[in-house]
């Protein structure tokens, strides 16, 4: 055929026809044809491989809130990080193996005196709309920061200064050794926004279309159904493994177990007691238990009033003997759950570690009985948020037993955060935080005067807690942050129920589940590490 030699590669084991001849059936020109073709296939396969792949559905076991898509609202809980991880970034937060990893921030320095703070953005960073984070993002995004901590950190932050489009400077009026904790884990004021995006669509617009600088943008957003993210390719530290990321909210506990099994999602948050139990018998799935920073405590927001019986310190001695806290923990978590006696998570920095938690009802009615409340009194409502009234009916069954008689009032997480911050729960509250940070930033939250869940104060506390905000030397500053801790225990303002073991379930496709990757984090993160097993 015109001279072309042919190559025929049909005889795969000789490399001969069965004439006997050199293969020979493809011409060069299909060859070189063939040879195009290859490189093209071989260019896609690396994109493919190379870029975002699959999606991965998360069962979720509370409802979504459009106040979490702002860093701005972020309050004293773990929840919004659940979001903020995937739709935005901050200067510095924490990652695997580190509890204030650079991100945003691609440098940063604390001055001598210890009074100002300077960032380096990251050369490079970039919004969802392609817009470069500047430091002027940065000052616009903690000036416009309104949640957990806010004013406290405002009140000791005297400018924000920004020299060039990636320098900015935090001028503090004093030295504060725990700036960069709340600015850096325990609020979302180091989380950044586009300024000129929120100026632009206003506050309420940006919460119905978030534009962020995290490892995912938005999609959409249907409340009580889900939240849809896909993957952003421009994303600074690496490029997310999986293309789309589903959040469907399951509120009931079985419900998503059972879509789970059937594979309508591929991770299960929040599988206790008998069902992670049945998950465990399940072949082909995993239980994925994490203790978290989550602390759980009943919280008496009447023991300042002196008419109530909350007012008499023996009456909540009383209810801290009568919580049977082993037999919950197994019952609920499977024993994975830490019984600290503590509203501070034990692996916190300054973390104090009270005596151990006493489960005694001969003793708590005894001391009911000196209080003068022998046969028990009405207490009213039990608050809590939704997701735990598991845990609310078993220490209500604990209660009960006392002689305390109250009434179980669940409210979805947000409506109860929202209620409790704002003092409009009463009687008892089952209250929680899982948020990052230290001994400090939690009780500066719920311990001391103006905390944003503080219903009353000591003032013996509030004063040691302002001494030991400035104190630089270690080693003092230890000492004062485990002297309010115990006083904290001793007078029980609260009565601890546990540190969480949050229990999850993960299907036959999930690769990396990001679980367990930052310590303490309830959920997984950071997404851009999450993986689907390959087929």
């Amino acid at each position: 055929m015109g001279g072309e030699t042919r190559i025929d590669l049909s005889d795969r084991g000789s490399g001969k026809n069965a004439r006997g001849k050199a293969a020979s059936d493809l011409t060069r020109r299909g060859l070189l044809a063939l040879s195009v073709l290859g490189i093209a296939a071989a260019e896609q396969g690396t994109a493919l491989a190379g870029g975002p792949e699959g999606q991965l559905t998360w069962a979720v076991h509370i409802s979504l809130a459009p106040t979490w898509f702002d860093p701005a609202e972020t309050p004293g809980m773990i929840t919004p990080f659940m979001l903020l991880y995937a739709l935005h970034d901050a200067m510095v937060k924490p990652m695997p193996g580190q509890t204030a990893e650079k991100c945003l921030a691609e440098a940063w320095s604390m001055a001598s005196d210890g009074l100002s703070y300077s960032f380096t953005v990251r050369a490079g960073a970039k919004f969802h709309n392609g817009e470069p984070v500047t430091a002027e993002d940065v000052k616009f995004s903690f000036e416009r920061y309104r949640g957990t901590s806010a004013s406290l950190m405002k009140e000791r932050v005297a400018a924000v200064e920004v020299p060039d489009a990636r320098t900015v400077r935090f001028v503090l009026k004093q030295p504060w050794p725990d700036f960069l904790t709340f600015y850096a884990s325990a609020t979302g004021a180091g989380w950044i926004v586009p300024k000129k995006y929120v100026q632009q669509v206003g506050e309420d617009g940006f919460k119905k279309a978030p534009i962020g600088a995290g490892p995912y943008k938005f999609v959409s957003f249907t409340p009580g159904v889900e939240l849809i993210f896909e993957a952003f390719e421009g994303y600074w530290r690496k490029k997310p493994s999986v293309k789309r990321l589903v959040l469907k909210v399951i509120p009931e506990e079985a419900t998503r177990l059972a879509a789970l099994k059937r594979g309508e999602v591929d991770i299960a948050y929040s599988v206790r007691g008998e069902l992670a139990e049945e998950l465990q018998r399940t072949p082909g799935f995993t239980v994925k238990p994490v203790v978290i920073q989550g602390t759980f405590w009943l919280y008496f927001p009447e023991q300042w009033d002196a008419k109530s019986p909350w007012h008499d310190q023996r009456v909540r001695d009383a209810a801290r003997l009568a919580i049977d806290y082993k037999s919950i923990t197994e019952a609920l978590t499977l024993g994975y759950s830490k019984i600290t006696n503590s509203i501070i998570p034990y692996n916190f920095d300054f973390f104090w570690q009270p005596p151990p938690a006493e489960y005694n009802l001969a003793k708590a009615k005894k001391l009911l009985a000196e209080a003068e409340f022998r046969n028990g009194f009405d207490a009213g409502d039990y608050y809590c948020d939704a997701s735990y009234a598991n845990l609310a009916e078993a220490v209500m069954n604990n209660l009960q037993e006392l002689g305390i008689r109250v009434k179980l009032r669940p409210l979805e997480r947000a409506a109860f955060f929202s209620a409790y911050s704002e003092k409009k729960l009463k009687n008892i509250i089952q209250g929680a935080s899982g948020a990052f940070g230290n001994t400090a930033t939690r009780l500066d939250a719920f311990v001391v005067k103006g905390g944003a869940y503080a219903y009353g104060n000591y003032p013996e506390i509030d004063a040691l807690f302002a001494e030991q905000a400035v104190e630089i030397d270690k080693v003092r500053r230890t000492a004062m942050l485990h002297r309010l801790q115990q006083m904290v225990h001793e007078r029980s303002i609260y009565a601890p129920i546990w540190q969480l073991a949050f229990i999850n379930g993960l299907g036959k496709r999930v690769g990396e589940s990001g679980l367990g990757l930052i310590e303490g984090h309830a959920f997984s993160a950071p997404y851009e590490d999450v993986t689907i097993k390959e087929s």
